[in-house]
């Protein structure tokens, strides 16, 4: 009899544990909301490749986050001053501890993170992006054929 109950208790812990890591792989969608700390590239960043391959350019409203999909955009709120601006994540970061969002200098200009550096806000998903690389080229073919 204290078999069965040992099996019992071992079975409701493995149950336990899969629907665990069921939960935590679930995707965002759209409406998903962050709370943390934001950043923004550098100058020294303009011109370099993102991890989506493209250019980056820092009079672009682009981001960094370290697990949206690529092409994802996400409205990105300062919190001290509750200004926003709609950003498309195009890489991968920021890979520092507490930072949720790194964004370009012309975003952080239009929410005045720049006068800061480092700030809290809040990041929402608007619109899940594809998580594959299109080029600057495609992209623009696209968006004529619309």
């Amino acid at each position: 009899m204290p078999m069965k109950l040992y099996q019992i208790f071992a079975l409701l812990a493995l149950l336990l544990l899969f629907a665990g890591c069921a939960q935590s792989g679930a995707a965002p969608k759209p409406g998903k909301r962050y709370f943390g700390l934001a950043s923004h590239y550098g100058p020294e960043w303009d011109g370099r490749r993102t991890s989506t391959g493209e250019t980056f350019h820092n009079n672009e409203l682009t981001a960094a986050h370290k697990s949206l999909p690529f092409g994802t955009k996400v409205r990105v709120t300062l919190l001290s001053t509750q200004k926003s601006v709609v950003v498309r994540i195009n890489d991968r970061g920021p890979f520092v501890k507490g930072r949720i969002i790194d964004l370009s200098d012309e975003a952080a200009r239009r929410i005045g993170l720049d006068r800061y550096g480092v700030a809290e806000v809040l990041v929402e998903v608007l619109e899940m992006g594809h998580d594959r690389y299109i080029s600057p080229a495609k992209r623009r073919a696209i968006k004529k054929k619309k």
